[in-house]
């Protein structure tokens, strides 16, 4: 099993979650965050005087899903969330040893 998170712009989420969706991968975790990359940031105006937004608004979309799967994950993550400018996100792939559904108890791939 992998960990998949994808940090990504805030006005692509319903497009991935959509895209993901639509290929039957329904479990996720989203979270709100705010960072930023190698661009440190934007320089933006406000009546008439600049500032730097060193810290960004970003969406972090987690799932965990069966090895044979992530290319699959990777791929309608990239398609859905592409825009071809500075700030896209990434993705981050991370093996998991273990997984158990509380309710059940149930362990391992069924438990995803």
């Amino acid at each position: 099993m992998k960990k998949i998170e994808a940090i990504i712009r805030p006005g692509v989420f319903e497009r991935v979650k959509m895209a993901l969706e639509s290929e039957n991968f329904l479990g996720m975790t989203v979270t709100d965050i705010k960072g930023r990359g190698r661009q440190k940031g934007v320089t933006q105006q406000w009546r008439g005087s600049e500032y730097r937004v060193d810290m960004l608004p970003k969406i972090k979309i987690e799932l965990v899903v069966k090895d044979d799967e992530v290319e699959k994950v990777i791929s309608v993550i990239l398609e859905s969330a592409h825009t071809g400018n500075v700030g896209d996100g990434k993705i981050f792939v991370i093996p998991v040893e273990e997984s158990i559904r509380i309710r059940t108890g149930e362990r391992g791939d069924i438990a995803i």
